[in-house]
């Protein structure tokens, strides 16, 4: 784990896909917040997630540390909202 933290730390573009798509367990909070914290106002980061930032809180499951992600994510972001139908969906109809 260590080690691959490690590559993280180095990557001046981290991009985490399809975050919260599944509620983080209380392994995972801290590696997420230390991540986040690390890059916080001097790395970039893009996020891509199923859910809305306003349910992202719940999905980290312990509030006190959804407090300390969402304030370094969401104050400082840049949000692109896409709406309407998945292309897979649209893709599949079409087949």
């Amino acid at each position: 784990l260590e080690a691959e933290l490690k590559k993280i730390e180095r990557c001046q573009l981290l991009i985490l896909d399809d975050l919260f798509l599944v509620p983080l367990d209380a392994k995972e909070r801290p590696i997420l917040l230390d991540i986040i914290e690390d890059r916080h106002e001097r790395k970039s980061i893009i996020i891509t997630s199923q859910y809305p930032s306003s349910s992202w809180y719940d999905m980290v499951g312990d509030p006190t540390v959804a407090d300390a992600i969402l304030d370094r994510i969401v104050h400082s972001a840049h949000t692109i909202e896409l709406t309407g139908e998945s292309i897979r969906k649209l893709k599949a109809k079409k087949a």
